[in-house]
């Protein structure tokens, strides 16, 4: 059975709001040149979601002379065969798309399919920033049969852009018009396209200009995760110090230290998120380290001051510092919340070997 499109919508941690000023993506595309338009479109459907949680196998962009009517060529699985393929035409008009725009291109189509130049695809996408005018719409939703009706007649008699074309209306094409179903001649609207797209946030972001807006944190597990390592051993070092003896996680719960434990815990998640959200938007930029680095800057002389005699009088200090400091300069900074520069005091720990126990 081949995929069939997948409507379901999933949530996602990190959504995009459009800021002040810039324009909405549903607008954007309008501006786009045919050549970035098809880009987009091979963007969008390289993170199309099919039936079954799959994408496609392969995608490649064929527009331009040769493309025997089919710029973007997006398959199921490796090998180009019979309906184990989608066909996308990208068509970028200052207006709906018409039958006099549609009707010639599928013709195109169907002669190549005559010729064998390819097999038949599983549905075939019409993409328009204007989307599918109403003629158009009209037509295609009369019906499999009425659309298919209409368009051979157009063809035999030379109207929609058809004009001198009855010759090649030859009993092959004939053929291979019968041998599809007029139905997998589908719109792919913008706002699916859109919504593809952005699952891409890194990208949808960089196209568009719009704001990434922070999702939710992942909540804080009960037991620490083996990432933590490194700053829970610190924040024992600390408790061991401040005890004068051995602190080890199960002694925790029930003791003096526990709520300070977990606090430190939860902030160091906070921090985590920010991370997260940060390689959602700049997978390829250390924006997160940068931060990291600004933290540090701003914490080290507060850690190094000699009147601090103990490990907890440093940590605490370090947390209570953080929180204080402008970091307008990371791109980060508009999506900060209340625990993400305290957390940022245990990953500079693990990253760089912070110390509360001298």
């Amino acid at each position: 059975m081949s995929p069939k499109p997948d409507t379901t919508r999933k949530p996602r941690k990190t959504q995009h709001v459009t800021a002040g000023g810039v324009i909405q993506p549903s607008s954007q595309v309008l501006l786009l040149n045919p050549d970035q338009w098809e880009e987009f479109i091979l963007a969008a459907a390289r993170k199309r979601v099919l039936s079954g949680g799959a994408c496609y196998a392969a995608i490649k962009r064929l527009g331009g002379a040769g493309d025997g009517g089919r710029d973007i060529e997006a398959r199921y699985g490796p090998p180009l065969v019979r309906d184990g393929w989608d066909l996308y035409q990208a068509k970028h008009y200052r207006q709906g798309l018409t039958q006099t725009d549609a009707f010639p291109e599928m013709a195109k189509f169907f002669k190549q399919l005559a010729m064998k130049t390819y097999p038949r695809p599983n549905f075939y996408y019409f993409c328009s920033p204007h989307a599918v005018g109403n003629e158009l719409h009209n037509t295609m939703a009369a019906g499999a049969n009425s659309f298919k009706a209409k368009f051979v007649d157009a063809w035999k008699t030379g109207k929609y852009g058809m004009k001198g074309r009855a010759a090649e209306l030859t009993p092959e094409v004939q053929a291979a018009i019968d041998d599809f179903d007029f139905d997998r001649f589908i719109e792919c609207p913008v706002h699916e396209l859109l919504a593809w797209h952005a699952l891409d946030k890194a990208a949808h972001y960089h196209l568009f200009g719009i704001v990434p807006e922070r999702g939710d944190d992942d909540p804080m597990p009960a037991q620490p995760a083996l990432c933590e390592g490194r700053y829970v051993d610190e924040l024992l070092r600390v408790y061991t110090e401040h005890k004068a003896s051995p602190v080890t996680l199960a002694d925790l719960p029930g003791s003096e230290y526990q709520d300070h434990f977990d606090s430190h815990r939860q902030i160091f998640y906070c921090a985590e998120g920010l991370q997260r959200f940060s390689r959602d938007i700049y997978p390829d930029e250390p924006e997160f380290d940068r931060l990291l680095d600004m933290v540090h800057a701003g914490i080290r002389p507060t850690v190094a001051q000699l009147r601090l005699k103990t490990g907890m009088e440093r940590v605490d200090a370090a947390v209570e510092r953080a929180s204080s400091l402008q970091v307008q300069e990371s791109r980060l900074s508009p999506q900060l919340r209340g625990g993400d520069l305290p957390g940022t005091c245990h990953h500079l720990v693990i990253r760089n070997g912070l110390k509360w126990v001298k």
